[in-house]
């Protein structure tokens, strides 16, 4: 209990030194509003937030930092969930949000209230929040640009889809397609939601496969690549490159296949630690720091020469992942 103590008290004094978590957020309550938890990135996600918030808040940095999910994908839902922590009178809401603008009416309500909003991964458009992002369409074309220097002969291709009707889904997708208009070599012969999970995924091409002809590459969002690779093989078709999504099962197949038969490809995604970075960012908001309404983060790729690196370091189950400190949000915010 000494040391748990000692460890907090020492990590307290470290923040305010860097000037990154004053004690005026002593007694703010945080709360994350998280729309669905049903994959390995979502759950990494929320693992990241509980691993970085409760130190913060036993070093008596904010007075709590409850995570919040909604059992199902659903606008409503969601939007119920804000008004009632709304209601509980928290100080700021950190939302991955369902949709892009169906929320804009309770983050409103939220900023009328005088709470802080910052929305990660899935954003918000209502002007008064403040929204961390990669660039969602850029990471969907460094897939296309991969696969037009590896594959300068082109070929069909299948893309897989993440959640219908979500911000980061219609971004990702818009990359991809936008920049296959520029390659004329290529051309996508099938689409499918994966829902970013690899069981959805695998369902989902097992179901389009017979109707589609040769399948040179795959086009995905993170999630799925697995679950398409075992898809074709099922089906007993030739495996294509497929871009993986820095899922750990993902990378231990490709490092197996790699190994086997020098399977080349490369993986991208954001890291689910961006909600560590959403929580510091909400924190030093309501310690009265300037804050850009708009933050923009690197997506994080992992390509051949780094896969056994990255491996190592991803835990069975999970996902390739950064999680950020005070320090790392202050530079971020300072564009560093």
């Amino acid at each position: 209990m000494f040391k748990k103590t000692l460890a907090c008290t020492i990590a307290l004094a470290a923040m305010l030194a860097a000037g990154s978590a004053m004690a005026d957020t002593k007694d703010k309550k945080i709360a994350l509003s998280n729309n669905y938890a049903g994959n390995s990135w979502r759950q990494a996600m929320l693992k990241s937030w509980d691993k970085v918030t409760k130190p913060a808040v036993e070093a008596g940095i904010v007075a709590a930092a409850d995570p919040f999910t909604t059992s199902e994908n659903q606008v409503t839902e969601q939007a119920a969930q804000i008004q009632n922590l709304i209601l509980q009178g928290y100080n700021a809401i950190v939302i991955n949000a369902a949709s892009p603008d169906a929320l804009n009416g309770v983050v409103k309500q939220a900023c009328d209230a005088g709470i802080v909003v910052v929305s990660f991964d899935g954003i918000v458009t209502e002007p008064c929040a403040w929204r961390i992002a990669v660039d969602f369409k850029a990471m969907g074309a460094s897939e296309v640009e991969y696969l037009a220097k590896k594959m300068p002969e082109g070929g069909n291709l299948l893309e897989i889809r993440g959640l219908a009707g979500v911000f980061v889904d219609d971004e990702i997708s818009k990359g991809i397609n936008e920049t296959v208009a520029k390659y004329p070599q290529f051309k996508i012969v099938g689409s499918v939601h994966g829902d970013w999970a690899q069981e959805v995924a695998q369902k989902a091409v097992a179901g389009i496969l017979p109707s589609l002809p040769e399948v040179k590459a795959v086009v995905t969002q993170g999630g799925d690549g697995y679950g398409a690779a075992q898809a074709f093989a099922a089906a007993g078709r030739p495996t294509p490159l497929i871009i993986m999504g820095n899922r750990q099962d993902e990378l231990q197949w490709w490092k197996e296949q790699k190994d086997a038969n020098k399977y080349e490809t490369m993986s991208v995604s954001i890291a689910p630690g961006v909600s560590t970075l959403a929580f510091w960012v909400a924190q030093m908001i309501l310690d009265g720091k300037e804050v850009p309404k708009d933050l923009t983060v690197p997506f994080l790729r992992i390509d051949q020469d780094n896969l056994e690196a990255s491996l190592a370091t991803t835990e069975k189950g999970g996902v390739a992942n950064v999680e950020y400190t005070a320090e790392d949000a202050a530079k971020v915010v300072a564009g560093k």
